[in-house]
């Protein structure tokens, strides 16, 4: 049998059960640990944030990949008026060598799911973090949140949604008319080193409302990649490239027809290596759960038809990584709280199934990710198997999961 090297994140009394593959790393994770996510720079700087609980502290941590290792963990900022939740969730992201942006949730006075985004940022590579700003300004009591970070000109790009269309006393500035006081938007700013916003931009007017979102930058700029809302409640996966003169409008990826009154939860997964661009995704459309990928060869301009790589038995949650050579890796839960691999070559041909670790399949389990690290991929998740929550990682050598 090939082999996988793995990281674990666990703590020295309790080490990590074994994965299904490859032996388990102990590093320094709390118990209680989640919200695990995944970044990687420009130079390659592997970063892995968490979420960890001291009291009634929430604090938003990271550690740096160093060779077969994380580093010392960080924190970037504390508190107790965070807004925690299993699906949006936190990230630290390498703009640059030197720039790096932070966001976390707070609350805000006006009902259960009013929060604002907050962004720190660091102009010496993690050391030392800046107060946070919100990239929003509309000062409404609603949902801000399901953020991006990307390296864009003049900062941070941030890409969230956007429910100050939802706030039924705030004024509207366009939409849909059936959706006026109701609608979720999406859109983005650009935070500069020194905090000052800029570059403001409604990106879509009606999307759907609690999807993550995700951006990668091509050799033509950014790309972003978000679960749309049509009137008639059809909710697929639209992408949309940022040029000079803001946003392109949205299309879609794949015409799934995926009728839902209501967020599935369940966001897609982009990225990109060269001119490649991959997109995978989730949809329950003619009510079968299905696992879907397709690629871009030209920077996002235009995509191939789609890939369908698990069907039945899964419960989507997807992480997707992309090689110079065309080929993608696309992870997803099934109903069991398995966390599945496959990689798909640039001629479509697909690799088998693989089973990389277990956790529990429900909401405090996640959503897995992974990245790639030169020549490997980096897998990291919050395993719920146990009493506590803890988040935890590998390493995966991608040539034991291609197809023979």
């Amino acid at each position: 049998m090939a082999s996988i090297a793995i990281l674990g994140i666990s703590t020295a009394c309790s080490p990590p059960p074994a994965a299904t593959v490859g032996q388990p790393l102990m590093t320094t994770a709390a118990p209680g640990s989640s919200e695990a996510r995944l970044a990687a720079g420009p130079d390659g700087t592997i970063v892995l944030s968490w979420l960890e609980k001291h009291g009634a502290d929430v604090a938003l941590r990271y550690s740096t990949l160093d060779g077969d290792a994380w580093s010392t963990p960080r924190t970037v900022a504390s508190g107790q008026s965070w807004f925690v939740n299993w699906a949006d969730f936190p990230s630290v992201v390498p703009i640059d060598g030197d720039l790096w942006a932070a966001h976390w949730l707070e609350k805000k006075p006006g009902g259960r799911f009013s929060y604002d985004v907050a962004i720190a940022v660091s102009s010496n590579a993690g050391q030392s973090w800046s107060d946070p700003v919100a990239p929003h300004r509309d000062g409404t009591p609603t949902e801000h949140g399901f953020v991006s970070l990307f390296p864009t000109s003049g900062g941070a790009g941030a890409l969230w949604l956007d429910g100050r269309n939802t706030d039924p006393d705030a004024s509207h500035d366009g939409g849909h008319d059936e959706h006026a006081g109701g609608g979720m938007t999406l859109r983005s700013a650009v935070i500069g080193p020194d905090l000052t916003i800029s570059d403001e931009q409604l990106a879509d007017e009606l999307v759907c409302d609690c999807c993550q979102t995700g951006v990668a930058v091509g050799p033509d700029g950014p790309v972003a990649v978000y679960r749309n809302r049509t009137r008639d409640e059809i909710r697929d996966i639209y992408v949309a490239q940022l040029g000079p003169d803001g946003w392109q409008t949205g299309k879609p990826i794949a015409n799934d027809n995926w009728e839902i009154a209501a967020c599935p939860v369940n966001g897609p997964s982009i990225a990109s290596a060269g001119d490649w661009i991959g997109i995978a995704w989730f949809t329950a459309a003619d009510d079968l759960p299905r696992v879907r990928f397709a690629r871009s060869a030209d920077g996002g301009s235009t995509f191939g038809p789609p890939v369908e790589l698990a069907s039945g038995d899964t419960i989507g949650r997807v992480g997707l990584a992309m090689f110079p050579d065309g080929t993608a890796l696309v992870s997803w839960l099934d109903s069991a709280g398995a966390i599945k691999l496959r990689s798909v070559a640039a001629n479509d041909v697909k690799g088998p199934q693989h089973i990389v670790a277990r956790t529990g399949p429900g909401r405090m389990s996640g959503f897995p990710q992974i990245v790639r690290r030169g020549t490997d991929i980096v897998v990291a998740w919050t395993d719920t198997t146990e009493n506590l929550s803890v988040v935890r990682s590998m390493i995966v050598e991608p040539v034991t999961l291609k197809a023979p």
